[in-house]
């Protein structure tokens, strides 16, 4: 499932053609995704412009001019297709390297401009939701949500508040979407690595005995603010058959330091340990355990 830098790769190839664009029609060719689609769903887009486009964790955002906001996840096998008068542009061709079959064009955004933008998703695991936008926070996809990791709220005074006393595996307290919003199982291995901790670690020895930030945490933030910028500048990372805007696959498969890499050398410098992986929680999780303590 495509994490935050793959969904923040398609964001920025969707704003220069939808921001400020007109929803002349909508098209909704089935009645759902992985949920059904809202009530009156084409009505309350058509004539609308948005206004933003953001991001928030995993999800897409479109901010409307009628107040409401768009959110849409793209789930397993979700894409968009730009098309314009002169070209054609693929984003997010992630999982499941099956082409962009028509068949499954499930919902086409038809702009003023005369662009196209149309959502295709063969397994329709992903979802199209509607809101105002002033509710957007109390929202049950997004009441309760942690920082962003590449927010200036995610602080090592910050994990450690969220971290104290917490029994939880550091693996385990960074995927958990409460503490910090977006973060998924790539790029929490790689953080780990990046920052030398072990996945294994208690989430508690970010904090000491007074609740202030440990070495542990003031080494954990940076690391994560560059795994994943170092990522979005790669246009994320490519599993299958993942695309960003100029229809390139995402590159940062080709910098992972740990992640997939089982019984490989651990790259640090001057380390002699070997990546291993484990499973945390049902999912894998890739460390060197000489190196991350």
């Amino acid at each position: 499932m495509p994490e935050l830098p793959e969904v923040e790769t398609v964001r920025r190839g969707l704003e220069p053609v939808l921001l400020g664009a007109t929803l002349r029609r909508v098209e909704a060719r089935r009645p759902d995704l992985r949920f059904p689609l809202p009530e009156r769903f084409a009505a309350r887009l058509e004539g609308r412009h948005v206004e933003r486009l953001e991001r928030r964790a995993k999800y897409l955002v479109a901010v409307l001019s009628s107040g409401e906001a768009l959110v849409m996840h793209l789930g397993m096998t979700g894409r968009f297709t730009i098309e314009t008068p002169t070209r054609a542009a693929l984003l997010g061709e992630y999982v499941y390297p099956s082409g962009a079959d028509p068949k499954h064009d499930h919902v086409v955004f038809h702009l003023g401009s005369g662009a196209r933008i149309i959502y295709n998703d063969p397994r329709r695991f992903g979802f199209m939701v509607m809101m105002a936008e002033a509710e957007r926070n109390a929202h049950p996809l997004f009441k309760g949500m942690g920082v962003e990791p590449l927010g200036p709220e995610l602080t090592p005074d910050y994990l450690a508040r969220r971290a104290a006393g917490r029994k939880a595996n550091l693996k385990a307290f960074l995927m958990d979407q409460r503490n910090v919003a977006g973060l998924g199982n790539i790029y929490v291995s790689e953080a780990l690595h990046r920052a030398g901790l072990s996945p294994d670690r208690a989430a508690r020895f970010l904090s000491d005995a007074r609740g202030k930030p440990t070495e542990r945490a003031r080494l954990l933030v940076p690391a994560i603010t560059s795994v994943l910028e170092q990522a979005i500048a790669a246009g994320g990372s490519t599993l299958k058959d993942y695309r960003h805007a100029d229809g390139e696959r995402g590159a940062f498969q080709e910098c992972f330091a740990v992640y997939d890499r089982d019984g490989l050398a651990c790259p640090r410098p001057g380390c002699t340990g070997v990546i291993r992986r484990m499973v945390h929680s049902g999912r894998a999780t890739y460390a060197c355990s000489k190196c991350q303590r």
